[in-house]
């Protein structure tokens, strides 16, 4: 909005088009210089002149009737004239408009993917809560968008569970606990598999017969998909997160056989140590193995299969994968072999990887047992969520459903607020800290807009739904300094949504939230809002309203609830 009109206002001393103008605008790093600055670096060029003397030459040129200009440096920086911008920055804010960039376009997105026959751990929260918000994200974009849980059903763990159930399995203990006693099971094989030179061969022998269709390996790999999907299922409620498609690797058994075809025929395919690999040395990386020595096949057999099933049977145009760092060669070998095989769409698919989650600095091991539950995690949040609502607002109503908000909130906020690729250290005392950068603290700031508009609501002439342009001009002026820095970030959203869909980052909005709660924390402490001064009462409640829609929204877009009280 505000990089548009002042694109728009340069353009004639500009020889750039408006959209690439816009493209180089920036904010300035503090309120005094300015509101949009101009760098003019890539100027230079063009212009034939140091970037201080372009700055300078545009500002004594520059003529608008509501904008003013001055040079910093190689900086433009401009003004806008509140009383003129203000009262079109609310109208257009009220109608939540964003830009529909990925309009016309499929993607499909991989994400959370837990292993079968596993607790839910922690560690699987980065995936999800990424992908969800990602999710999100694109659809608000534009996007075609569809979510595919591709499950960890298959390979040779499935191998592994079967002969650690056929030596140690008790049944009762079993159906007393599922998925404890099958964790159980699993590090115990790998426990014992360190002095057992039989057990590994063992688990081969047991995959074999799973891929070949064996009865009884067929029976025990059903048996635990299903108990795995019922806890899965619980979780995914609690998180509020749901999936367009719920497809395993085993969906893809029969579909690999046509890849396996295709790539001998194209010659790809060549032996090594009596396995079947795809050579990559003109790629810089190590063979790409697509079937082991005793013909069964491997997780890149079944990615090929699957990426090749969602651009031709979904019709994707894009395939994205929100899968861990520790994948990142995995993925590069997958995309290589699509290109070699012909697929001229392999470009178009793209691995979004994470840093690892710890806790309280420790990795976490699945085949070690050293696993964290994220139901236990969820728990603890929540009780002591509600621990601090009875401590401070004990006569709060419906507190255990705001508990549940808050709690979770912190923990998917306490994730998502970092960059992805960062490796995250979780600690469940600082993200629920009601201070500072946590999700609280954003959810507390909404229901502090909600309360200022309910005390405006008893006063008469609050803000209108409806209410357009003109009522708002003349005391858009009298927000005060912090109300129009306020004013200025909200019309940063739809920006910030782009940033974060082109490079698949929710840290991008939830660093967003972050600055909206701060500004209208700032506006709330400096301005009285609730004043007697009719105009200038609608207006600041209106900027009230509009930050809390705005907070509201991208908490949403990041799968975290907001309480209208707290």
């Amino acid at each position: 909005m505000l990089y548009q009109w002042a694109a728009n206002a340069l353009n004639n001393y500009v020889p750039l088009k408006a959209d690439d103008i816009s493209g180089l605008l920036e904010i300035p790093p503090s309120p005094e210089m300015g509101d949009v600055a101009l760098p003019c670096f890539v100027l230079a060029k063009s212009f034939r002149k140091a970037p201080q003397e372009i700055a300078r030459s545009i500002a004594e040129a520059f003529s608008h009737p509501h904008m003013t200009a001055a040079a910093a440096g190689p900086y433009v920086n401009l003004t806008f004239d509140r009383e003129f911008y203000g009262g079109m920055m609310m109208d257009e804010l009220a109608q939540e408009k964003v830009p529909q960039t990925g309009k016309g376009i499929k993607a499909v997105i991989d994400m959370s993917s837990p292993n079968i026959a596993k607790p839910f751990g922690i560690g699987h929260l980065r995936s999800t809560m990424i992908g969800a918000a990602l999710y999100n994200m694109h659809k608000l974009a534009g996007y075609d968008i569809v979510s595919v849980n591709h499950l960890g059903d298959w390979g040779t763990q499935f191998g592994k569970q079967i002969a650690a159930y056929k030596r140690w399995g008790n049944d009762d203990l079993l159906a007393a606990d599922p998925i404890g006693e099958s964790l159980k099971l699993y590090v115990r094989f790998h426990e014992e598999a360190e002095h057992d030179d039989t057990l590994e061969p063992e688990a081969r022998e047991w995959f074999r017969k799973l891929e070949e269709g064996d009865e009884e390996a067929r029976a025990l790999w059903t048996y635990f998909v299903n108990v795995s999907m019922k806890e899965f299922d619980r979780m995914y409620g609690r998180l509020n997160v749901r999936f367009d498609y719920t497809l395993g690797e085993s969906f893809y058994n029969d579909k690999m056989p046509a890849v396996v075809k295709a790539l001998k025929d194209k010659g790809l395919l060549v032996e090594s140590d009596g396995a079947l690999v795809v050579r990559l040395d003109d790629e810089g990386m190590p063979p790409c193995l697509i079937l082991k020595k005793d013909g069964t096949t491997i997780y890149p057999t079944r990615d090929l299969a699957t990426a090749i099933y969602r651009h031709d049977v979904m019709k994707a145009d894009r395939i994205l994968y929100v899968v861990g760092n520790e994948q990142r060669l995995h993925f590069q070998q997958v995309f290589a072999v699509l290109g070699k095989m012909g697929m001229d769409w392999a470009d178009r698919c793209t691995h979004l990887p994470f840093g690892l989650m710890k806790f309280e600095g420790k990795k976490m091991s699945t085949r070690r047992g050293k696993i964290v539950k994220l139901e236990d995690v969820l728990d603890e949040a929540v009780e002591r969520a509600l621990a601090i609502i009875n401590e401070k607002n004990p006569g709060l109503e419906q507190k255990e459903r705001v508990a549940e908000a808050v709690g979770i909130g912190a923990i998917i906020f306490g994730d998502l607020k970092n960059h992805r690729l960062n490796e995250v250290d979780f600690s469940l005392e600082d993200a629920l800290n009601f201070d500072g950068e946590t999700g609280p603290y954003v959810q507390y700031t909404y229901a502090r807009t909600q309360s200022v508009l309910a005390k405006g609501a008893a006063v008469k002439d609050g803000p209108a739904d409806d209410a357009g342009t003109g009522e708002y001009t003349a005391a858009a002026a009298h927000l005060g300094d912090s109300g129009w820095e306020l004013l200025k970030l909200l019309t940063r959203f739809p920006d910030q949504l782009e940033r974060g869909v082109r490079s698949g980052e929710p840290s991008v909005l939830a660093r967003y939230a972050l600055d909206v709660a701060q500004s209208f924390n700032q506006f709330y402490n400096k301005e009285r809002i609730v004043t007697d001064e009719t105009s200038v009462r609608k207006a600041r409640l209106r900027l009230t309203q509009l930050a809390g829609r705005t907070i509201a929204r991208t908490l949403g877009l990041l799968g975290i609830q907001t309480p209208e009280r707290m």
